[in-house]
């Protein structure tokens, strides 16, 4: 197995197995990823204060979320077509994160069911719902998991539109992705993936198949745009409050007035994100507006914070700022697309043990205590 020692590595690995499409879809921003870069960057500049002379012979990262503890401070994040980094991948992301202690959280578009992702991850599984145009789809998608047993549900709010990212325009891609010669060059070139794939089945929209009124690859691309919908406002949110009985999270709020107005309608907690940087390069980062609101909606209500989150450090730094809770996408899908199936237990022992260097040296052996005296310079 090759050396790993941070995210980085996973990520140039997951570079030279994975076909250019896939690596580009999993890895891009939108525009010219300005706010891709920024995302980082601004995780990068914050500081943290030490404390020393502080007995940190035991660190626990473990903490209590939802009701429930966790190993860990964080879940995988929803991963749109992530099927496409390695054959099998997301069953694999499931399981290690049920082995680690953690939540893995399925979203619509994934090339894994819903009701699959429950099979393998039981409660540790959660569901990101994507909104789209046609309302018997979203009220069937809603029962299937309410069905399945699902209690936590992300409703992804930040794509009124379709976005623009210029490498999965360059590259036309589509998923299922159509054959053409650059498609099939590409696949040549990697050839462990391309049997991989071949055995595992070309990847689909698990989830969303059933409801394409036309099956083939470029219906079905065809059909999943069409999907995109700047209809669903305040009033469509709140009847999905009052519908589903479990908890529901709104994913990809920003602004102070926007995270109040849903603790008001009764949302159970907010994902502040900007989408990983994958809709509008302009947006802040998620970890620039985090501070302001959590003064705003009080120190007790549920904050999960995503977008450039690249290692256990910045995990710290999240948490230290406000968050109770974070998602990794691209830092643990990196590791599947870099290492095949093992790819993710790697990845999340890895991030734990970042996460313990860090508590230790700047004297916090808690995950409590860090969000009780947060440490965070700007």
């Amino acid at each position: 197995m090759p050396t790993i020692t941070c995210v980085d590595d996973f990520r140039t690995l997951a570079r030279r197995r994975i076909p250019r499409f896939a690596f580009d879809y999993l890895d891009g921003g939108a525009g010219h990823e300005i706010g891709l870069r920024r995302n980082v960057e601004a995780f990068d500049a914050l500081k943290l204060m030490p404390r020393m002379l502080v007995n940190v012979d035991k660190i626990d990262v473990s903490t209590t979320f939802f009701g429930r503890k966790w190993s860990m401070p964080f879940a995988t994040a929803p991963i749109g077509a992530g099927g496409i980094m390695w054959p099998g991948g997301e069953e694999a992301i499931a399981r290690a994160a049920v082995e680690a202690g953690i939540p893995y959280t399925n979203a619509t578009p994934a090339c894994i069911s819903l009701e699959r992702v429950k099979e393998v991850a039981g409660d540790n599984a959660w569901f990101q719902l994507y909104v789209g145009r046609a309302e018997p789809m979203v009220q069937d998608l809603v029962n299937r998991a309410e069905a399945a047993g699902y209690d936590v549900m992300f409703v992804t709010v930040d794509v009124p539109v379709p976005p623009r990212r210029l490498r999965d325009l360059r590259n036309r891609f589509t998923m299922p992705f159509a054959w053409s010669p650059s498609v099939i060059w590409q696949l040549v070139q990697r050839p462990q993936w391309s049997l991989g794939t071949l055995m595992n089945g070309i990847p689909r929209f698990a989830n969303m198949e059933r409801y394409a009124p036309i099956k083939g690859v470029q219906p079905m691309a065809r059909y999943m745009s069409s999907q995109v919908t700047g209809k669903f406002d305040w009033d469509s949110l709140k009847k999905l409050r009052d519908r589903w009985k479990g908890k529901i999270v709104p994913k990809g709020l920003m602004s102070v007035e926007d995270c109040l107005r849903a603790k008001e309608i009764g949302c159970d907690g907010i994902v502040v994100s900007n989408h990983g940087g994958r809709q509008l390069g302009s947006l802040p980062s998620s970890i620039e507006v985090l501070p302001a609101i959590r003064a705003a909606v009080g120190k007790d209500f549920p904050l999960i914070i995503d977008s450039g989150i690249r290692s256990g450090e910045h995990i710290v730094k999240a948490i230290a700022s406000g968050a109770d809770f974070c998602l990794l996408g691209r830092a643990v899908v990196y590791s599947v697309a870099a290492l095949g199936k093992p790819g993710p237990k790697v990845a999340l022992e890895m991030l734990k043990a970042e996460m313990e260097q860090v508590l230790g040296q700047i004297g916090y052996p808690t995950i409590a205590e860090l969000k009780t005296k947060p440490p965070v310079m700007d």
